[in-house]
């Protein structure tokens, strides 16, 4: 099991198009080309539909300004907004620029990750939905981005990022060696995207009462979770193995010397006619290693386009097992954020069998009715772990009884708070000793 002292990554959101799932706190965005969007103020929460092409909508009534709030804002109206495109990019630094005066010129409100390098960029951030849909809007005025996909989704509590990083990055996502090598704008060399529909279709046959990839009899492929183990913790696709890693870098499925390897799905397979299935959160980093397959000399590459949060979006919860892990202050989320119609449908789906309680506390293995992870108590340790609320309480929020004695102890945190930036109980340590 690892440990985040950040959060890195992304994902998004959005929430089904439909006149019916109304949600307070959001704005949805579909993937559009050559957006109109119509805005209208009402007293209560009210809905507006323009579509154009493939263009689909739907907003609430416009927030008040900054200066009519005051030093006051509205954590209801804030929005996560997640993308990624690869594309080649002349000047990113000037880019880079371009975008800081834009969103220093109208004083957007926005917080998170946007890097932009000679392959593209790679945006996850949260602001009011009025900001965000403003940076979106004005990046798709650019003809690099006019198609991209934006997944937009609610952040109940304001922002879900502490700040905003807007830089050049050399990778847009970290892999040992980095990627620029990487022939990332040849669209032939990564996976072929599947549509969620699609991807559903082809999981469909599995067999429910064998879990073990390698194992299914009458399946024609390889379904590779491209994330880390703790990810997997909390929810998957029924059938794919857990990942042995606890950092993308440290990926290394496909490139194992030895013929065989247990915790490599993908070890001693025919590269030539096994169709590899791969997910990940939002798609970035199926894309990225594909391309290391590819180069490796797999021929059926293909990935779910959007990443698991496309997917249901779309499809709703089929086939998913448990929570979405997300790299923001957010961390866990339930199918029903994205899929509202999941909590009415959830009696009507067929069960999946023997997983439906596969987490499991890190301390003690028994189940765990809460799947969202925890950093330890102490403060040098930070471990990323799954913990029942016995444990929690028996270890006042410690991985395990040796941390219960360090030195530099954080307070037991309640229901879904976090902690905040590790350098702030630095510092009030070393206050404590003065």
């Amino acid at each position: 099991m690892g440990w985040l002292s950040s959060y890195s990554g992304a994902v998004a959101l959005p929430l089904p198009p439909s006149l019916y799932a109304t949600h307070s706190q959001s704005v949805f965005l579909q993937q559009f080309r050559n957006p109109v969007f119509k805005c209208h103020t009402f007293s209560t929460l009210s809905l507006t539909l323009t579509t154009h092409r493939k263009l689909l909508f739907v907003a609430p009534a416009a927030p008040p300004s900054h200066a009519q709030c005051g030093s006051s804002r509205d954590d209801s109206d804030f929005v996560v907004v997640n993308f990624y495109h690869f594309v080649f990019i002349k000047d990113p630094q000037a880019l880079v620029t371009k975008h800081l005066s834009f969103l220093e010129g109208l004083n957007l409100d926005i917080n998170g990750r946007v890097y932009l390098n000679e392959q593209g960029i790679n945006a996850q951030f949260s602001g009011p939905s009025k900001d965000a849909l403003k940076y979106v809007n004005w990046l798709r005025e650019d003809k690099r981005f006019s198609d991209i996909l934006v997944q937009i989704s609610p952040s109940q509590n304001g922002h879900a990022f502490p700040k905003l990083k807007l830089r050049y990055k050399p990778s847009l996502v970290q892999v040992e060696g980095g990627i620029s090598h990487l022939p990332l704008l040849d669209p032939s060399m990564r996976a072929i995207p599947l549509e969620p529909s699609e991807w559903r279709n082809r999981l469909e046959p599995t067999d429910k009462n064998d879990l073990t990839p390698k194992e299914y009899p009458k399946r024609n492929y390889i379904l590779l979770d491209v994330r880390n183990g703790y990810e997997w913790d909390i929810g998957h696709f029924d059938g794919a193995q857990r990942p042995n890693v606890d950092c993308f870098r440290s990926t290394s499925f496909g490139m194992s010397q030895q013929e065989i390897s247990a915790s490599d799905p993908l070890s001693n397979v025919d590269k030539e006619n096994t169709n590899i299935l791969m997910y990940c959160t939002g798609g970035i980093r199926c894309d990225v290693y594909s391309t290391i397959l590819r180069q490796q000399g797999f021929q059926n590459l293909y990935t779910l386009k959007g990443g698991v949060s496309h997917y249901l979006k779309n499809e709703g919860p089929a086939k998913w097992v448990g929570n979405l892990f997300v790299f923001d202050s957010r961390l866990s989320l339930p199918p029903s954020v994205y899929y509202p119609q999941a909590t009415t449908e959830a009696d009507t789906m067929s069960p999946i069998s023997g997983v439906d309680k596969f987490a499991k506390c890190y301390v003690c293995s028994s189940e765990v009715s809460e799947l969202r992870h925890r950093n330890c108590a102490n403060l040098d340790c930070n471990l990323l772990f799954l913990c029942c609320s016995q444990c929690v309480n028996d270890l006042r929020g410690c991985c395990c009884l040796s941390c219960t004695t360090a030195s530099r102890l954080r307070p037991v945190l309640i229901g879904e708070s976090r902690y905040k930036k590790w350098h702030i109980y630095r510092d009030m340590d070393l206050q404590c000793k003065t």
